[in-house]
């Protein structure tokens, strides 16, 4: 069953790590319904919602993508680069280890899932201001037994790879060229964002149906014209933490 682990906000988001965006005020009940609204999306689409409970400590803690990756034989519980974000992996790994064997990234290390892009057995991984040399070369180490080959691929101007481009199934990626060095995603077809849209490449496919950002019209327009079928959310709230629609879930197969 295709399953996806969240977490309730944490009142302190307003509080939030951010590297690229001013801060802004953020209406925390407005992003507590947003979210709410984003998880019934994903049950929309027919995806079991495993929803964890806040970490008020934590202000990033709904961004539960960065703190593991899931693949289909194990799951990589990372090192966070933004120090203060290290303390949401324990009850995470609680949850996941119910469903994959897990491993573990070790210092010096510092990756994070918001840098990780699978395509088949390829993990592209963004070098990028929270994942460093040492996170891509112990990430290769630990998939290489499971027949997974790491390509790095150069992040600049914003937060993760999945700031820079993002996955949508048919060879297809979702991307914006002026964050990324393209050079290393040969044979993978490129969707631009709209000019006007910079922040517009973080898109999350569920069951056939992508997910974008009600803001982003033009960038939705483009993605529906190449044949994808395309559902807006409304995470105008969350875009204010540096956040995308795929930061907020960790999406997987589980019996």
């Amino acid at each position: 069953m295709l399953t996806a682990i969240t977490r309730a906000l944490s009142p302190a988001i307003v509080d939030c790590e951010l590297s690229f965006l001013e801060r802004q005020p953020i209406d925390f009940a407005l992003a507590v319904r947003q979210h709410a609204a984003y998880e019934d999306a994903l049950r929309a689409l027919g995806t079991r919602v495993i929803s964890l409970p806040c970490l008020p400590s934590h202000p990033d803690c709904v961004f539960v993508e960065d703190p593991a990756i899931v693949l289909d034989e194990v799951a990589i519980m990372t090192r966070m680069g933004a120090e203060s974000r290290r303390g949401e992996s324990e009850s995470l790994a609680a949850e996941l280890g119910k469903y994959r064997e897990l491993r573990w990234i070790e210092a010096p290390a510092c990756l994070e899932g918001g840098d990780v892009i699978r395509v088949g057995k390829t993990l592209y991984v963004g070098l990028s201001r929270r994942t460093n040399v040492a996170g891509i070369q112990q990430l290769a180490g630990l998939v290489q037994p499971f027949g997974y080959w790491v390509t790095p691929i150069e992040v600049r101007g914003c937060l993760h790879l999945k700031s820079a481009c993002c996955y949508l199934g048919d060879d297809t990626l979702l991307a914006n060229r002026q964050f990324l060095d393209t050079d290393g995603l040969c044979g993978l077809n490129i969707i631009d964002v709209a000019t006007s849209e910079p922040h517009a490449a973080n898109a999350l496919r569920i069951a056939g149906t992508v997910l974008i950002p009600e803001s982003y019209g033009e960038t939705r327009e483009r993605v529906g014209s190449a044949g994808f079928q395309v559902r807006a959310v409304d995470t105008s709230e969350l875009i204010k933490a540096e956040a995308g629609v795929t930061c907020c879930s960790l999406v997987f197969e589980a019996d």
